[in-house]
């Protein structure tokens, strides 16, 4: 079994608890309120603000024998630069103050999921932020482009109040193939190890973000 394989295996019961967020099956189902999405949007700023910080960071952190995934960090730096941006421009388009959001404090379970994640980066093994990386690009190839396609007439919304979702389900697509070929690139098991074991973390800390979000139906 190569690496990305054995990561989808022994990450499924923690996938599935996340997945099962009810949330996720009010949203599919057209059931959510501007407040609910203004949440999410909300707690994702604040969550990915960090990506490139975080980016860096691991970079300085990695070993000389992992120079390629190095190479390949600074290119996916690239590729996330202002990405925070484009969730205060949904933020605003959907009726929130997009300010007020900047100059915020993130959720206790948005909060945990950065600090454990600067954790891993500066104290553990910084391989084990991949596991950030797969649970966040996984989870939005299986949501993001089918709930801003339900959203935008649920809420009636147009869609520029829908670009972080939009773009990321497509884009995220791509990042997963690319994320594939690279921890199946990981040969050392301490490794492989922190990988899988961050992922499992980062499903429960992601779950926990997504449940704490409002359930009920502000307008």
């Amino acid at each position: 079994m190569d690496c990305f394989a054995e990561l989808e295996q022994a990450t499924r019961a923690e996938r599935t608890r996340l997945l099962s967020a009810p949330i996720i099956a009010g949203a599919f189902g057209g059931r959510v309120s501007r407040a609910q999405y203004l949440a999410f949007l909300t707690q994702a700023y604040h969550h990915v603000r960090h990506t490139v910080p975080l980016l860096m960071s691991c970079c300085g952190r990695l070993p000389a024998r992992l120079e390629w995934l190095r190479d390949a960090t600074a290119h996916y730096i690239d590729e996330e630069l202002g990405h925070q941006e484009w969730i205060l421009n949904d933020i605003a388009a959907t009726g929130g103050d997009a300010e007020v959001v900047r100059h915020g404090q993130p959720a206790f379970e948005t909060e945990l999921m950065v600090a454990y994640a600067y954790d891993t980066v500066q104290r553990g093994n910084p391989v084990g932020f991949f596991g950030m990386v797969y649970v966040l690009e996984s989870t939005s190839v299986a949501l993001a482009s089918q709930l801003a396609s339900t959203l935008g007439p649920a809420l009636d919304l147009p869609p520029r109040a829908f670009s972080y979702l939009s773009s990321h389900g497509s884009l995220d697509v791509s990042h997963m193939e690319h994320f594939r070929a690279l921890v199946n690139r990981l040969d050392e098991p301490a490794d492989k190890a922190a990988l899988l074991h961050a992922a499992n973390r980062f499903f429960r800390l992601y779950g926990d973000l997504i449940r704490s979000l409002p359930t009920g139906d502000a307008a």
